[in-house]
C-alpha cells in the first residue's frame, strides 16, 4: 500500500504544479505588461473560475495527507527529512501567501476589480490611474515567488529523493 500511497502523493504533486504553472506565467507575464485591460483579463481567471482556485489547492490538500499517510506507512517521523520537508513547505505556504497575496489584492483593487479583504470578496471601486496602475504592475514579486517555490519544492524533491538524515 505504501507505494500507491506515495503514488499518490507525487501525483498530487505534479497536479498542484500544472495548476500553479497557470499563476505562475500570469504572474511573469504581468511584470513586463502595461495594459490594464490585459491585466484584467488575466486576473480574472482567478475571480470568476470556483473550478480553477479549487485546482490550486485541492492538490495542495491532497499532498499534505498523502504525505503525512506516507511518513506514517514508511515510519519516517524519526528521521530528520521528513520534518525539514514539511517546514519547508509550510514555509512556501505562508512566504507565496505574505508575497502574493497584498501585491494581486492591491493590483485587483487598482484595475477597478473585486478583492478580498477580511476574508470577504470586496465590490470593485473605481479603478486607479494608469500611472498608479502602472507603478504596482512595475513592483510585481513574479521573481520572488517563482525562486520562493521552484526553489522549495527542489529542495524538498532533494530531501526525498536522497533522505540526508
Amino acid at each position: 500500500m505504501y507505494p500507491w500511497m506515495v503514488y499518490v502523493h507525487v501525483l498530487a504533486v505534479f497536479a498542484f504544479l500544472l495548476t500553479h504553472g497557470v499563476s505562475s506565467a500570469i504572474a511573469l507575464r504581468m511584470r513586463g505588461n502595461r495594459d490594464p485591460d490585459l491585466a484584467r483579463a488575466w486576473m480574472r481567471v482567478y475571480l470568476e473560475s470556483p473550478y480553477y482556485f479549487a485546482g490550486l489547492y485541492i492538490p495542495l490538500l491532497i499532498l499534505l495527507i498523502t504525505g503525512i499517510i506516507s511518513a506514517f506507512m514508511g515510519q519516517w517521523w524519526g528521521h530528520g527529512w521528513v520534518w525539514l520537508s514539511l517546514a519547508i513547505l509550510i514555509g512556501i505556504i505562508v512566504s507565496m501567501f505574505y508575497f502574493a497575496f497584498g501585491y494581486f489584492t492591491k493590483l485587483r483593487k487598482s484595475l477597478g476589480m473585486p478583492y478580498m479583504e477580511n476574508r470577504k470578496v470586496q465590490p470593485p471601486m473605481a479603478p486607479a490611474s494608469p500611472e498608479e496602475i502602472d507603478a504596482i504592475m512595475a513592483d510585481s514579486p513574479a521573481i520572488l515567488l517563482t525562486v520562493i517555490g521552484f526553489g522549495g519544492i527542489a529542495v524538498i524533491l532533494w530531501l526525498m529523493m536522497f533522505k540526508p538524515f
